[in-house]
């Protein structure tokens, strides 16, 4: 009888052990590292991208640009270096869509306040109005850092062309003038090598969710 409970104890232990190694196994298969997509302007919606990029499928990155933000400094490529950042357009008049994109950008703001890995980028799509000092205003009155975030101006036509040609992110006005724009909700994840890593509605609240957990999922990948 002895015998028999001892044999058994050895058989749970053993089959204890290979439980946890087959556990251990599932787990890790289920939750393998997934780098996030790098987007391509064939993989964009062609009312958002320029006519000229949109059969490119790969080596599509953000171009250099030159802007000026809320502060009057000129704001370029070189002060994102090595950065991940979240990009969007917007103007300080919109009355629709801006008011929770950029209540949106304030919270992410608060979430990434003291990660040095990452800033934020608005984009001014009415330059005309938005000028240094309008801009500044407005960054007071939604509480932008400084040190995080720039709401730039700047040449209507750079910035048109950033935002099809490198943004991916507005729609042509088609009936207006040459670099006329509509702004859409949409935030771009952009990684330390200028690629697009997602796109996100910035009126919603689980697309911000996803936008944050996907920050960390990008800063996990230089680790790996």
């Amino acid at each position: 009888m002895l015998s028999f409970f001892k044999d058994y104890k050895v058989f749970a232990i053993v089959f204890g052990v290979i439980s946890i190694i087959i556990i251990t196994i599932i787990y890790n298969t289920l939750n393998v590292y997934q780098p996030l997509p790098i987007y391509q302007p064939t993989m964009v919606s062609t009312e958002l991208v320029d006519s000229t990029i949109q059969h490119q499928k790969k080596y599509h990155k953000i171009a250099d640009f030159s802007l000026t933000n809320q502060n009057g400094k000129t704001i370029t490529q070189e002060d994102y270096k090595d950065k991940i950042y979240v990009a969007d357009f917007f103007f300080t008049t919109c009355q629709t869509i801006c008011p929770i994109m950029t209540t949106n950008m304030a919270e992410i703001q608060n979430e990434i306040l003291n990660d040095d890995e990452v800033m934020l980028l608005s984009h001014s799509v009415t330059p005309e109005i938005d000028t240094v000092a309008q801009l500044k205003r407005y960054a007071i009155k939604k509480g932008v850092n400084d040190k995080k975030w720039n709401l730039v101006t700047g040449d209507k036509k750079e910035i048109y062309k950033l935002a099809r040609k490198s943004y991916l992110a507005v729609k042509d006005q088609g009936d207006g003038g040459p670099f006329d724009m509509v702004h859409t909700e949409n935030f771009m994840l952009i990684d330390k090598k200028r690629q697009i890593r997602g796109f996100y509605d910035g009126t919603n609240t689980e697309d911000i969710k996803r936008l944050l957990k996907d920050i960390e999922i990008l800063k996990a990948s230089y680790n790996h």
